[in-house]
């Protein structure tokens, strides 16, 4: 496409946008030690919780007794990380922790669930990256494959159904399914 055939609208300078730092040193050197441990968390052998619980602690992690992270769950940025007592994250789930990320105690979050911390300002031509956190509470279920995006909140007691796409905050006791997730059943509680 030539420069006179582009669409009117905002320029964006590329460049720049490449150029520009949207992690501190401190982040940068983190995330190269993470990578660098990792096989020892993804080697690891399944019924290990200890092991993988101590090593997220050691890269700032807030993690409660008896968490049960799976050896092949893809934890982006650990520091943003906080799950409560009993809680689980299951096998080939996502947190992409780019913001802050709070499991609640005895919540569960399936496998190759995804937890989404991070997204771009799409109204700046720039689009800078944002880290909008993740709150999911006590009680709550995120079931296989399902979506949670940035800056969302799922309330106590509340299922996201299997391969739903939340992009709202959902309700406490609120059972979600679909794309989007909508409300399909209100638990007692």
């Amino acid at each position: 496409m030539m420069d006179d055939d582009r669409p009117a609208g905002p320029r964006i300078d590329a460049r720049a946008n490449r150029k520009a730092l949207k992690w501190s040193r401190r982040e940068q050197l983190m995330r190269v030690l993470w990578g660098l441990a990792m096989p020892l968390f993804r080697l690891s052998p399944r019924i290990f919780w200890g092991w993988r619980r101590m090593l997220l602690r050691a890269f700032g992690a807030r993690i409660g007794t008896e968490v049960h992270v799976y050896p092949t769950a893809r934890i982006t940025m650990p520091w943003n990380l906080e799950i409560g007592e009993m809680a689980a994250v299951g096998n080939h789930a996502i947190l992409y922790a780019l913001g802050p990320i709070r499991i609640g105690p005895r919540a569960t979050v399936s496998q190759y669930a995804h937890l989404c911390a991070g997204t771009h300002d799409i109204n700046r031509a720039d689009r800078p990256l944002l880290k909008p956190p993740i709150v999911i509470g006590a009680d709550a279920w995120v079931a296989t494959e399902a979506f949670v995006g940035p800056g969302v909140s799922i309330g106590p007691h509340a299922i996201v159904g299997a391969r739903a796409v939340v992009t709202k905050d959902i309700a406490p006791a609120h059972v979600v399914a679909g794309n989007p997730a909508r409300t399909i059943r209100i638990l007692d509680t």
